[in-house]
């Protein structure tokens, strides 16, 4: 066989792994048709069928799972014995964030920050896959919702996250005055995290029977609450817009603190990383006053709690 197809390998591996050729591509700046062309080619080379077609993306035949396992190691030696020698640019910054803290935290507040530093060009990678930054080294830092407890980067706290039922105010309209006795009563919106039982326990109550549905992600639990199907115990970093527009109405003034916050992470390569340096330090100071805002407002309720 002629020399390697190190490109395709490349192209095979970030496919495999994400699962998905458009993620894949992404990754690796290329169109899907470009790595799709790769996939092919590589294939036809080998004379073996490495990827099928699923209906989440793209998934490994038995030829594809042995290739994995034999090139993977390698190919990762090589990009991590060439990383020191990698160009990086400081005016670019690579940030992944969750979809639901990019649209209904950070972008509203992200014009600031590129105002002040008209030098920084922000690309900003939406995905609630936890970025593994051995891997993927063109993504600089995360922002990301969980206990701070990552292996091999620098976690720093943000924010603290709070709960507290809320529904639509068709709903509430439907169902009158809620109050922390008659809540079991409503159409509730599980979640597979059971914050409801903590809820319930923390003012000496039952949860109820049953929930009128379960979500296992924190957007269609709040789409549903949106759109009136029940009441959400719904995060209020992710609710704060709709909160305030009044397309959710907190059903009582009762708060819950998760045990999960807000961090900003990032890899040691990223840590004299100047635009980093600049965002890091921008991020710390909105993120204080998101803190100060959420301990001292309090938006409009259907009920007193009692």
């Amino acid at each position: 066989m002629s020399r390697p197809p190190l490109h395709a390998l490349q192209g095979f591996i970030a496919a495999a792994r994400l699962g998905n050729l458009s993620r894949a591509a992404e990754s690796l700046s290329l169109t899907v048709s470009a790595l799709s062309h790769q996939m092919r080619s590589l294939e036809e080379r080998l004379g073996q069928r490495l990827l099928v077609r699923n209906s989440r993306g793209v998934g490994l035949t038995a030829d594809g799972e042995r290739l994995l396992e034999r090139v993977a190691p390698h190919i990762d030696a090589i990009t991590q014995a060439l990383r020191p020698y990698a160009a990086r640019h400081d005016d670019v910054l690579t940030v992944s964030a969750t979809p639901s803290m990019a649209s209904a935290w950070l972008v509203p507040r992200l014009s600031e920050f590129l105002a002040a530093h008209p030098q920084i060009e922000i690309n900003l990678q939406s995905s609630s896959a936890v970025v593994d930054f051995d891997r993927d080294t063109s993504v600089d830092a995360a922002l990301r919702i969980g206990f701070g407890r990552w292996h091999g980067v620098t976690a720093e706290h943000l924010f603290d996250e709070w709960l507290v039922p809320m529904a639509s105010p068709a709903l509430v309209e439907r169902m009158g005055k809620p109050t922390l006795r008659n809540l079991r009563d409503w159409p509730l919106l599980g979640d597979p995290d059971g914050q409801w039982n903590r809820w319930f326990a923390s003012h000496g109550m039952e949860p109820p029977a049953r929930y009128v549905a379960f979500f296992d992600d924190s957007e269609a639990h709040h789409r549903a609450a949106l759109d009136g199907v029940g009441v959400a115990l719904g995060r209020l970093t992710r609710a704060r817009l709709l909160l305030d527009s009044g397309q959710l109405v907190m059903l009582t003034r009762e708060r819950m603190k998760t045990d999960y916050a807000h961090y900003l992470v990032y890899p040691p390569r990223s840590a004299s990383h100047r635009g980093l340096q600049a965002f890091r330090e921008w991020l710390h100071g909105k993120a204080q006053e998101h803190a100060r805002h959420m301990e001292r407002a309090a938006p409009a309720t259907v009920g007193d709690a009692g």
